[in-house]
């Protein structure tokens, strides 16, 4: 038994992954390979690897003659008998062929087929669990910059994180760990490459899926995500279940469940509201916190008209534009927002014609919202 190259299997299987049945192949493919380079390229050449042993066996079948004509392929009765006592002409011998004769260069290629073989198998086997991560989130420890991009060590391959993809006000330290969405898996000559991004709205989506048992076995959906990498996200979600507070379910107790979220997106605030198949209703949740008086939404042309009260004009709008851009994006439609005042004054808009369809807010205490300062109140999604 050659216990030597066992062991040297049995450990390439476990830290590379690679199968040993492949390693065999790339055994029995080097041993043919070294011994036609020194023999010659003959068809006759075998190799028998014994999977249990590691023992093996090279020979070249020879077909049994009267006279010898080919010594490469044919052998004389009386040698073969040497080897098999009842040979008779026309059988076929295995004449084993030992590979101690084998020349340097021979043996050196036989270790080159086996290396290239490891390699090649190696990089599968990491594009193969890497493919199967794509439009997932990994975990990475941050390495080192290069130039403007982040390389990233994903364990058994490596990262960059590129520019684009990156949220400009998040800084790393070298060793820091961090998570990240998979964009792409490219298998290429030099191994898998790995495209990751922090800047995509489904990594905002996965967190949500890892952190939320609900949205994990399905009973809260995500509907839709609106974000702006570094600074805001609105998330809608949905429960088929009338007992669960999808809300609720997502902020988790005491807000852990999110807070864990804005913490690994380094502060990146999250709104989180309910999705409803009404899109006047879907509209007014999206602009939260604001609370509009009215909304008129057209799905045809995809617009709506909000009205809300002149103090939380600033508020419904977000400081420069945000809050109203992602609630256009959430939501799909081209958003004019005015306020009580503007409503009023504006030429054929009566915003109390809207209110049969969609209810009006009751009388909260909307001082305690936060205002932010006023800016466009047209926004497209985009």
């Amino acid at each position: 038994m050659n216990k030597e190259l066992l062991a040297a299997l049995e450990q390439l299987e476990k830290e590379k992954q690679i199968p040993r049945e492949v390693l065999f192949d790339a055994i029995e493919n080097s041993l043919l390979t070294a011994c036609k380079n020194h023999f010659g390229k003959n068809d006759n050449m075998k190799v028998e690897l014994n999977r249990e042993t590691c023992d093996y066996f090279l020979y070249a079948e020879k077909e049994v003659v009267e006279e010898v004509e080919d010594p490469v392929t044919q052998i004389s009765l009386v040698d073969a008998r040497k080897i098999s006592g009842d040979a008779g002409v026309g059988d076929m011998v295995k004449v084993e062929i030992k590979s101690q004769e084998f020349g340097r260069i021979a043996a050196q290629n036989a270790r080159n087929v086996i290396t290239q073989k490891i390699r090649e198998e190696e990089r599968n086997v990491v594009y193969s669990i890497f493919s199967e991560k794509e439009k997932n989130i990994v975990t990475g420890i941050v390495q080192r910059m290069v130039g403007n991009n982040i390389a990233i060590d994903l364990g058994k391959t490596d990262a960059l994180l590129m520019e684009k993809e990156q949220v400009p006000t998040e800084h790393f330290r070298p060793t820091e760990r961090i998570k990240l969405y998979v964009l792409e898996v490219k298998d290429t000559n030099k191994g898998p490459k790995v495209l990751v991004s922090r800047t995509h709205p489904e990594l905002v989506k996965k967190l949500f899926e890892t952190e939320v048992a609900e949205i994990k076995d399905g009973t809260v959906e995500i509907m839709a995500i609106a974000r702006e990498a570094g600074s805001r996200t609105k998330i809608a979600v949905w429960s088929q279940n009338p007992n669960v507070d999808a809300v609720g379910a997502c902020v988790g107790m005491n807000s852990t469940r999110v807070n864990a979220i804005v913490d690994e997106l380094r502060g990146e605030k999250i709104d989180i509201v309910s999705w409803d198949e009404n899109p006047g209703s879907f509209i007014q949740n999206a602009l939260s916190p604001a609370k509009p008086l009215a909304v008129f939404a057209d799905p045809d042309e995809k617009t709506a008209k909000v009205v809300v009260p002149d103090h939380q004009l600033s508020l419904a709008i977000g400081k420069e534009g945000q809050n109203a851009r992602l609630a256009a994006r959430l939501t799909g439609y081209k958003i004019d927002i005015k306020s009580e005042t503007q409503a009023k004054d504006a030429p054929g808009f009566r915003y109390e014609d809207y209110l049969d369809d969609y209810e009006e807010y009751d009388g909260e205490d909307y001082e305690e919202y936060e205002e932010y300062e006023e800016g466009s109140e047209n926004f497209e999604e985009n």
